[in-house]
């Protein structure tokens, strides 16, 4: 038998020895005790094998009757249905949940537009001479096509037929190729547009939004980790990442680039500029050479666009409408007074007249004398107000200046352009055209959709309308949009759909009957009986769902045991956000740790015979080190994660 099969018999063992061990004695279990016992059989049933749904709900319903019959057997199974029937439409009308089905169609369609493949070529030519390029090329790919579509099974399949036949071509390592392929792939679930952020936000009531705008600095410091752990390791042991060969640098050129960078300059620039100018194109069409330089000056282009919309908005003049607020309410106060004392009058109730206050003749006199200068004063004053608020209006019309922090950004941008343009030869162009048509529409489309949301143009779900649309002109651009490809998209959602669907009913009936039987009241005792500081809790917490990871998806600890932890944060003050950054990077691990490693199989599945699924699980235990690297350095510094959201919605 193998390994990996003792390793589940193991597991499951202890989870069942475990629960007869901690458990009391039939005749003394109470209803708590009986929801511990569910838990434990719940576990158990997953790891052989049972749909993870139907396992979720036929225990609860069980379960649920056998709570509701303690307390009315008669209507115990009028109960049991209605409480299924509230549950599974309490989740149906969840409005977050829409926008699962909208991802997962944009990640099909993008998946079958056939971008991963010029993808990973311009990559893989763009980092040419970074040590370790093609495995450096593999992570960056992974991680931007498993954004784009999020589906994990699908990013680790195809880069197993890309990137995995070509590093074993050149020599690398079949654990750092295995490792960089199933880790880089999984990226996809932690950087946003991610459906297990949706699924944790529905399940402990997080907003989507702030939980997408927290994980986005986090996924890319987990796989900065893992380009710079690739790059250390072809450092140190260049056997198991050789460096790419000078014939394998060498890029193609058109035959106008031939002519130009032989007669004239091998830089960009220079070169056409000069073709453009001089004589010697005489064999060189003027159109393809225009056709290059506007090409080659996009970049120049999009720094001054940037630019300029940053100088015009830290520059725009000050708002008008608060001094013409200040402006109204003077003049509305004297408009107000003057009102009021004419509605008084007519209405009979003003005050008596000065002279009818008056008991002797001179004081009165005097009295209405200082009355009229009192009187004439706001009058008088009104012509040098509005003078002033003239002024001060024509003040906060004009633009104000520039701070030097923008100076100098503008300045590092022309230094940073004049650098790339010094080295920016034909062969380079040629990679920043396989960019273009692979890298930059993904990465558009991906910070269009992030955009909107973290910025509050849009709610998630209307964002993943607009990315379904943007997968759907994506794939059309590309020629690829036929009905073949529309419907095995529509299918696989509708079946992806489906199954998160019944998983959050299944989750829910389950919840409720763990609630009912008293569960979650000997759980909460237990620890707070624990007398726990809040660093010892989020310890403790955090390791039990790195456990959980190994014998469980990220799905089922979501949906089974985040109800648990939840309950328990506001008692140590524990931000749900925060927490639910770290459980996002901790299920990385989920996917990557034996023996229910699913990347592991999608991997093997694709690969040769001669790659074992032993040595596939060999080159993923570093980078499970990496991830519980990255989820210290989160909690030693929460602003990693915390930052944007508080910037973005104080």
């Amino acid at each position: 038998m193998k390994k990996e099969v003792w390793f589940g018999l193991t597991i499951m063992a202890l989870v069942v020895l475990s629960a007869f061990v901690l458990l009391p004695a039939p005749s003394e279990m109470s209803n708590g005790h009986l929801g511990l016992l569910m838990l434990a059989l719940v576990v158990v049933a997953i790891m052989l094998g049972f749909p993870t749904a139907f396992t979720l709900m036929g225990m609860g319903m069980i379960f649920a009757w056998i709570a509701y019959k303690t307390q009315n057997p008669d209507l115990a199974v009028q109960q049991t249905l209605d409480l299924m029937v509230q549950r599974a439409y309490s989740v149906m009308s969840n409005d977050v949940l829409i926008s699962i089905p909208l991802f997962v169609f944009m990640g099909y369609l993008i998946e079958r537009a056939n971008l991963i493949e010029k993808l990973f070529k311009s990559m893989h030519l763009a980092m040419a001479r970074v040590p370790g390029s093609l495995a450096v090329a593999t992570i960056v790919t992974c991680a931007i096509f498993a954004t784009a579509t999020g589906i994990v099974g699908a990013v680790v399949t195809l880069m197993g037929l890309l990137a995995l036949p070509a590093m074993l071509r050149a020599g690398y390592s079949v654990q750092l190729s295995a490792g960089a392929i199933t880790a880089g792939g999984c990226l996809g679930i932690l950087i946003p547009p991610s459906v297990m952020l949706i699924v944790y936000g529905a399940t402990a009531g997080v907003s989507v939004v702030k939980l997408y705008a927290g994980a986005f600095f986090p996924g890319i410091m987990l796989a900065t980790l893992y380009v710079l752990y690739v790059v250390i390791v072809a450092k140190i042991k260049p056997s198991m990442a050789p460096p790419m060969s000078a014939e394998d640098r060498i890029v193609p050129l058109p035959a106008f680039a031939q002519v130009v960078s032989k007669d004239i300059s091998n830089n960009v620039l220079p070169g056409l500029i000069g073709a453009i100018k001089g004589k010697r194109n005489a064999a060189v069409p003027m159109r393809e050479l225009l056709n290059h330089l506007g090409i080659a000056l996009l970049p120049a282009l999009a720094v001054a666009a940037i630019m300029g919309t940053i100088y015009f908005k830290v520059t725009a003049p000050l708002p008008v409408e608060a001094v013409e607020g200040v402006v109204a309410m003077g003049g509305e106060l004297a408009d107000s007074a003057e009102t009021s004392e004419e509605s008084a009058s007519v209405s009979g109730l003003a005050e008596p007249e000065a002279d009818g206050l008056q008991t002797p003749p001179a004081s009165g006199e005097e009295t209405k004398a200082d009355a009229a200068p009192a009187a004439e004063t706001p009058k008088e004053a009104a012509p040098a107000v509005a003078a002033s608020v003239s002024a001060e209006t024509s003040v906060q019309g004009e633009r104000q200046e520039a701070p030097a922090s923008f100076w100098i950004g503008l300045a590092s941008c022309a230094v940073a352009l004049a650098l790339f343009y010094a080295y920016f030869s034909f062969a380079r162009l040629e990679i920043f055209k396989m960019l273009l048509g692979s890298f930059f529409p993904l990465a558009l489309m991906i910070l269009a959709v992030l955009g909107t949301i973290v910025f509050g143009l849009a709610t998630p779900t209307e964002a993943a309308a607009m990315g379904s649309l943007g997968g759907l002109l994506l794939a059309a651009s590309y020629r690829r949009l036929n009905y073949v490809v529309l419907r095995e998209s529509v299918y696989l959602t509708a079946k992806t759909s489906a199954m998160v669907c019944w998983l959050f009913v299944g989750s829910s009936i389950f919840s409720a009957a763990f609630a009912l039987l008293g569960g979650q009241e000997i759980i909460n005792t237990w620890v707070l009986g624990m007398d726990l500081t809040p660093v010892q809790f989020m310890i403790l917490a955090q390791v039990v769902i790195f456990l959980l990871g190994w014998p469980l998806e990220w799905t089922e600890i979501i949906v089974i045991f985040m109800p648990i932890f939840i309950p328990l944060l506001p008692h140590f003050g524990i931000d749900p956000l925060f927490f639910g950054l770290l459980v996002a990077l901790n299920l990385q691990t989920a996917f990557l740790s034996p023996p229910v490693a699913m990347a592991a199989f999608y991997l093997k599945g694709v690969s040769p015979p001669h790659v074992t699924l032993n040595q596939i699980f060999a080159g993923m235990l570093p980078f499970m080190a990496i991830q519980v690297f990255a989820i210290v350095l989160l909690y030693m510094f929460p602003a990693i994660g915390m930052w944007l959201p508080e910037v973005l919605y104080k």
